[in-house]
């Protein structure tokens, strides 16, 4: 048989198997996607339309270029990408995936990126917010603020340590730079290319917003579906126990690695949905503190195929391939276990003091100057919903507006 036969008989009897067991557990089901909407609903929304928005007006200012014009001498020795490739890894740190996927699409559809040099950036762009290491991971499932200085800082790393590695990443294949033909670098010419992009974009401010919110929440409507989905497909596999099943396989690796093997199961479902393999990883009472967060980092930077599925719909836009992206987060899940074992002792033992066998996490000395994170979570979690809900009315009324705005011009003619 062809590969592609046996792809497509797969795939159908997948979607057949997912049909069949919806019908089967159709309360545990719903209720799966409930979660799922809730968390979009309350955190994913109003989290991440923010920077989406403000992502789309700078680019269309010019004001990408002229940070990319600056940033050229960094990002192009370090990491084989243009200067641009410093506001997208900026915007994707400040909030979260898949922002650097999509901020990689748009600026390979600007031309302003090759592909090749696409697949590095995406690479090691896409990360947690601190908001949510801190507020939902540190605060809300470990009940320790401080907790998340060592997470933050391994996923941080971690990803730094992928964007050096991925510089090598089709190198062979790549066109040589033509030096000659690049304009000096100086704050006057980066003002000048700040200027020509606006004017090259030539839309009014109005037009632009416009625009800016309708691709956002085009995008955010996207990632909800697949946020649900993917609590759906979590659920399920944990009743048809195919979870358990794999659970064995990754006993075997933890092992190998000197972490219990009860940890197995938090790590199937983070890989699947990152915000339930958090919790379960912290509720692992047979494990000590610092193999929780082990587990934990890892979890975070493999951000889970719901993340990932979000990236692989955004690059199918454009020619960039899925394939080293995934490969990445494999690379950065065991950066970022690793740097969480080197940190743990200097940032969280040495300030502690504590038995790392005693499961009642303290009170931190510093945590007070880490109390603000709690409260930016709860106000987060307490008006989510209505900031959701404003902006989805705000994006029919521009989609209702410009749905009608030809019938207008006909009638008027």
């Amino acid at each position: 048989m062809k590969p592609s036969f046996i792809k497509t008989i797969f795939l159908a009897l997948l979607a057949i198997s997912l049909a069949a067991s919806l019908m089967i557990y159709p309360n545990e089901a719903f209720d799966a996607s409930l979660r799922g909407l809730e968390m979009w609903w309350e955190v994913v929304f109003p989290s991440l339309l923010p920077f989406f928005i403000v992502s789309e007006l700078l680019i269309g200012f010019g004001v990408v270029t002229f940070i990319g014009a600056l940033l050229e001498p960094l990002m192009r020795p370090f990491f084989r990408v243009p200067g641009v490739g410093g506001f997208v890894w900026a915007m994707g740190l400040a909030s979260g995936y898949p922002a650097g996927a999509k901020l990689t699409a748009r600026l390979r559809q600007e031309k302003k990126l090759t592909a090749i040099e696409a697949e590095r950036l995406v690479s090691f762009t896409n990360s947690s917010n601190p908001l949510f290491i801190f507020g939902a991971i540190a605060v809300g499932f470990f009940h320790n603020a401080a907790l998340g200085i060592v997470l933050a800082l391994a996923h941080y790393f971690g990803n730094i340590c992928v964007g050096l590695l991925m510089r090598f990443h089709r190198v062979d294949e790549e066109q040589p730079q033509k030096d000659s033909k690049k304009p000096k670098l100086s704050l006057k010419n980066a003002l000048e290319l700040l200027h020509q992009e606006r004017v090259k974009d030539g839309r009014p401010i109005g037009q632009l917003l416009g625009d800016a919110v309708q691709s956002s929440v085009q995008t955010l409507l996207m990632i909800g579906g697949f946020v649900i989905l993917f609590s759906v497909f979590n659920r399920l596999l944990s009743l048809l126990e195919i979870t358990t099943i794999i659970s064995y396989f990754f006993t075997i690796i933890l092992t190998f690695f000197q972490l219990p093997k009860e940890l197995s199961l938090p790590l199937i479902s983070g890989m699947f949905e990152i915000t339930l393999g958090g919790q379960m990883a912290s509720q692992t009472d047979t494990a000590t503190l610092f193999e929780q967060i082990v587990v934990t980092s890892f979890i975070l930077a493999f951000s889970g195929f719901s993340v990932q599925a979000q990236v692989a719909s955004i690059l199918a836009e454009t020619d960039i391939r899925f394939k080293p992206f995934f490969f990445a987060r494999i690379f950065h899940g065991f950066f970022a276990a690793g740097f969480a074992m080197l940190l743990w002792k200097p940032l969280y033992l040495n300030r502690q003091g504590d038995d790392l066998h005693n499961q009642a996490v303290p009170a931190l000395a510093g945590e007070a100057s880490l109390s603000w994170i709690s409260t930016w979570w709860d106000t987060l979690v307490q008006y989510g919903p209505a900031f959701t809900l404003l902006f989805l009315c705000t994006y029919i009324l521009i989609r209702a507006k410009r749905a009608l705005q030809p019938t207008k011009k006909t009638i008027h003619f």
